[in-house]
């Protein structure tokens, strides 16, 4: 179900970022599947798995004016610690602390999108400090977990301040509508992960 475009269109890019392969790195990923899952959005919202695409994300950036980011980001708090950035402050992040590879890529993929003057004009990273990105093949672990849903409702604000509302699904999404297929979903690559 698409939601109408609200009538001061924004261009609005809801962006997963990580590697579900290393445990809390999938965070970005794993939030943007479960939004994706549990809301509708306007037509002018963007949902999108990053993954670990590096540049090839500025051709998405390009075409948006708001960004709402999710990542594991290595603030040096205690594990599972939400944290919101906005704007000038994002690309501080996104180099801080390297988590992982993809990181570099993304402040590069914020900067070449600058360069080419087509960075979102509003940025919002929400952040979550990992506990283990060594568990190859291995789940988030509970304190990361236990923030998707804080991470989520933190989204549907700043849609609703960019006035894109999202608006909670009546009905399940389509399973040919999920944003990850190939049991690489959260739920079944967990239940693969976390032997019974």
């Amino acid at each position: 179900m698409q939601l109408p475009t609200p009538e001061n269109t924004k261009r609005i890019l809801v962006l997963g970022i990580g590697n579900i392969l290393w445990a809390d790195d999938g965070f970005g990923v794993r939030v943007v599947e479960q939004f994706h899952r549990r809301y509708a959005v306007p037509s002018n919202v963007t949902m999108l798995d990053g993954g670990t695409q590096g540049l090839y994300l500025v051709n998405f950036l390009e075409k948006a004016d708001c960004l709402i980011a999710f990542d594991a980001i290595d603030y040096g708090l205690a594990p599972g610690h939400l944290k919101l950035v906005r704007d000038e402050e994002v690309p501080k992040f996104t180099g801080a602390k390297k988590v992982s590879l993809h990181q570099t890529g993304f402040q590069e993929v914020l900067s070449a999108a600058n360069l080419l003057g087509h960075c979102p004009r509003q940025l919002a990273l929400i952040g979550c400090q990992p506990l283990d990105l060594e568990d190859w093949g291995g789940p988030l672990t509970a304190p990361v977990r236990n923030q998707i849903a804080p991470a989520i409702e933190l989204a549907c604000e700043l849609l609703a301040q960019w006035g894109s509302p999202a608006k909670l699904r009546m009905a399940p999404l389509p399973h040919s509508e999920h944003l990850l297929a190939n049991d690489i979903d959260h739920t079944n690559y967990e239940r693969r992960a976390r032997p019974i």
